[in-house]
């Protein structure tokens, strides 16, 4: 055996063929999870409720991904470094979607030019149960001009507040259906607002309202729903495929579609992909169209878990969306998503 001296003291060289194994095994235990959580996230089939939540967290994957590849370079070992670099190339893949949630030209796209647009400044929050800071909700609302406001779980404590906060002062109309738990919801606006009923056999109530903004001479309707689905946790998980089915059909309807609010839904699961596939062409997810896909919206309170991003602003291929943001609200686990919506007039 061979000895290296130092000082009065000689100990043994650690032979490099073991070093070369400790990182081969080390490379390995990075690359397991990715590629468990990789095959549920590439295979579109009906998953488990376990599944389901770690496809949530697919972004993150780089991260261990990466791990593994500098694990099997210092490891030696070729396959692996190749096999870990495939990995890591996957996940790049899926961090920047090519197609879908992107708008596209097309002949909507002459709307924006011949008839002009009337813009809508939008901002929707799940409230946590009605515990989300009603100051700050009416703060936001001034400080970005926001014209359409939507709100999830909405009780009447929190209607109150924003009530003695001076929200109506600022989005005098309002259809709002206040509620215990997690099923109330809300849409403040100074546009015209006319309630069209729910969509039908959702968890929560999830209400389908048009919206007509603008003047006499450059006037625009949205068909907007106020979306808030059912979590995919335990004996919830078809309720959630079914309602992001049912939201599904609803991109294809005619006219300007908007869906704002808390889908717990990612562009990582294939449910919330087919939504933006609809039946006919693609609708558009603003966050993503506009390079947030990656800007989490939940959880934002002291929750030990990686953001994700579940609330989402999806159009259809006629509404522009730009100056996206998410803004943190105290009192909830979401943050709130901000954009303009520039929706074609009809003259």
């Amino acid at each position: 055996m061979m000895f290296r001296t130092r000082g009065h003291g000689a100990f043994p060289r650690r032979p490099a063929g073991r070093a070369h194994a400790g990182w081969r095994w080390m490379a390995g235990l990075a690359a397991a999870p990715v590629v468990v959580v990789s095959v549920f996230r590439a295979v579109p089939r009906e998953w488990p409720t376990t599944a389901v939540q770690l496809v949530s967290f697919t972004p993150w994957l780089v991260l261990p991904a990466g791990a593994s590849l500098v694990f099997a370079v210092l490891g030696r070992r070729r396959w692996m470094a190749g096999a870990a670099a495939g990995l890591v190339a996957v996940q790049i893949f899926w961090l920047v979607p090519l197609d879908f949630a992107r708008a596209s030209p097309g002949p909507e796209a002459a709307a924006h030019t011949v008839g002009g647009v009337v813009d809508l400044r939008v901002m929707s929050l799940n409230a946590k149960l009605g515990t989300a800071d009603a100051a700050e909700i009416v703060r936001l609302v001034r400080e970005n001009g926001i014209t359409l406001l939507m709100l999830q779980e909405y009780t009447q404590a929190l209607a109150d507040r924003l009530a003695v906060a001076g929200l109506s002062g600022v989005l005098p109309n309002r259809i709002s259906a206040p509620a215990g738990g997690a099923a109330g919801n809300a849409v403040y606006s100074v546009h015209d607002l006319t309630a069209g009923g729910t969509v039908p056999d959702s968890h929560f109530p999830m209400p389908m309202i048009r919206v007509a903004a603008g003047s006499a001479k450059q006037r625009a309707v949205v068909e907007l729903t106020n979306v808030h689905t059912r979590a995919p946790v335990g004996v919830g998980l078809p309720k959630w495929r079914s309602d992001l089915a049912a939201l599904g059909k609803l991109t294809s309807r005619p006219g300007n579609v908007v869906l704002a609010g808390d889908f717990n839904a990612s562009y990582d699961h294939a449910e919330f992909r087919r939504l933006l596939a609809g039946r006919g062409g693609a609708a558009v997810d603003v966050g993503t169209a506009q390079g947030a896909r990656l800007v989490p919206t939940w959880p934002m309170d002291e929750v030990l878990l990686p953001g994700i991003t579940i609330d989402h602003l999806v159009t259809s291929p006629s509404v522009r969306g730009s100056a996206y943001a998410v803004h943190r609200v105290a009192g909830t686990d979401h943050a709130a998503i901000i954009a303009t919506l520039s929706v074609p007039a009809t003259g």
